[in-house]
């Protein structure tokens, strides 16, 4: 089966896809176009599957959630399965069921914080809106739409230093309540603000705003993302952590020689509400992966005991963003295990599980680095820090499968603009090969 070849330029085909993806809805459906050229079948999860030997095929979980699959040259009880999990969500704002208010003729958005984003960041930029909606179409039945505005829609600009002395030294602290809601307009005395956010919505979507029932709505920052440094060796953009590894991931998985040549069943697994603890039906702590496995065993002629043997011969890699040294603040890493942006993937470690790494999980992830020639790195958090998870040591404990944390080093994890190395994505995507090719 002939592939369309890998893109020229990994870097600006990520820049593209993060622009692409203002919101795991867009994210997801990010991925499904992707694969759309390469003869992929998008499965329903209602629907009895038939999947065909060397088979491509994906599947959705209401909208956000994608697991990916290629059926190897051997059933799963013979290689297993090798899997790529990621998340296609980041922290941010997300807009509230009762949006928008007035206050002195200036209408503003009330907004949740999703996740554990750097509040800071989300001042004086570009932002605006993207997700999906929820309406009643001209038949009466539910449906759902992805939704964006491309334009700057919404602002929060910060108090002037002139009524904030300290912010300088104290950092800029914002009441998550009473400080947060970005404004949108400016409304004049008869204007309501919940209607007039309604026909924006009309006016993006297409839907009537009397058939708008419900959203979900994230801020997002327009700013495209760019190659920046003397050497053009850095790239800036938002939502890095994690959609570089879900890039990453994919770039892998469609590599010619990775899909035409698989013994084993590979798997790339882009999971949503990571940032909020995976414990969803569309997360890692749901059933999603769990089922679309067991369901690749049913198709293929497997019974239960080959199930569990199949994922007992199995592998995960957690591809989520590590922490990067910044020479700024060198007190904030420990001395003996920081790492360098541009110097090759991380391998994640953590006594208390919070990353699923085991000696024996790096080991192998150690050879594939040194198989396809490249370099990796070792990092331990802090003892005296609160250390992050990812979807490691969730997804490794449902299905029983070993599993080793790895990422790219980047800075400013969680703020709405992150930067990475341009080098160290080209190195994941080589290793994540070598590891579906093994």
């Amino acid at each position: 089966m002939t592939t369309p070849m890998p893109p020229d330029n990994p870097i600006q085909d990520l820049l593209d896809f993060i622009d692409r993806s203002p919101s795991p809805w867009h994210a997801a459906a990010s991925v499904e176009a992707a694969v759309q050229t390469f003869q992929f079948a998008r499965l329903d999860e209602t629907a009895k599957w038939q999947l065909q030997a060397g088979g491509r095929y994906y599947v959705v979980r209401d909208d956000s959630s994608i697991v990916l699959f290629v059926l190897g040259s051997k059933a799963p009880v013979e290689a297993g399965f090798k899997i790529v999990g990621a998340h296609t969500d980041s922290p941010g704002f997300r807009i509230r069921p009762h949006a928008a208010t007035v206050s002195s003729g200036f209408a503003r958005l009330g907004v949740e914080i999703y996740g554990g984003p750097i509040l800071a960041t989300f001042t004086d930029r570009d932002l605006s809106l993207a997700g999906r909606i929820s309406y009643l179409d001209e038949h009466g039945k539910l449906a759902y739409r992805l939704v964006r505005f491309d334009q700057p829609l919404l602002r929060l600009p910060n108090l002037a230093i002139h009524m904030n002395r300290g912010v300088n030294e104290d950092g800029l602290k914002l009441h998550k309540q009473n400080e947060l809601p970005p404004l949108f307009a400016q409304l004049t005395g008869e204007q309501l603000p919940q209607p007039y956010f309604l026909a924006l919505l009309e006016q993006a979507s297409g839907i009537p705003a009397a058939q708008i029932l419900s959203w979900d709505l994230a801020v997002y920052d327009t700013q495209k993302g760019a190659v920046w440094g003397a050497n053009r060796e850095f790239y800036a953009d938002s939502q890095i952590d994690n959609l570089a590894s879900c890039h990453a991931g994919l770039q892998a998985l469609l590599a010619d020689t990775v899909m035409n040549d698989a013994h084993s069943t590979l798997v790339c697994a882009f999971f949503d509400h990571e940032e909020i603890g995976s414990q969803s039906h569309v997360g890692a702590g749901g059933s999603f992966l769990a089922d679309t496995l067991q369901r690749i065993c049913i198709a293929t002629g497997m019974d239960r005991e080959d199930t569990a043997r199949a994922l007992a011969n199995s592998f995960l890699i957690s591809a989520d963003m590590a922490h990067g040294y910044h020479p700024n603040f060198p007190a904030a890493y420990d001395a003996d295990h920081r790492v360098y942006v541009n110097q090759g993937p991380v391998i994640k470690s953590n006594a208390n599980r919070r990353y699923s790494t085991e000696s024996v999980s790096a080991a192998q992830f150690i050879r594939w680095c040194e198989d396809a020639e490249v370099p990796y790195q070792r990092y331990s958090h802090r003892s005296d820090l609160p250390c992050g998870s990812t979807i490691g040591p969730i997804a490794s404990a449902k299905l029983g499968i070993r599993s080793v944390d790895v990422g790219c080093p980047m800075w400013a994890m969680h703020s709405v603009r992150e930067s990475a190395g341009v080098d160290d994505h080209d190195y994941m995507i080589r290793v994540l090969k070598r590891f579906f090719s093994d």
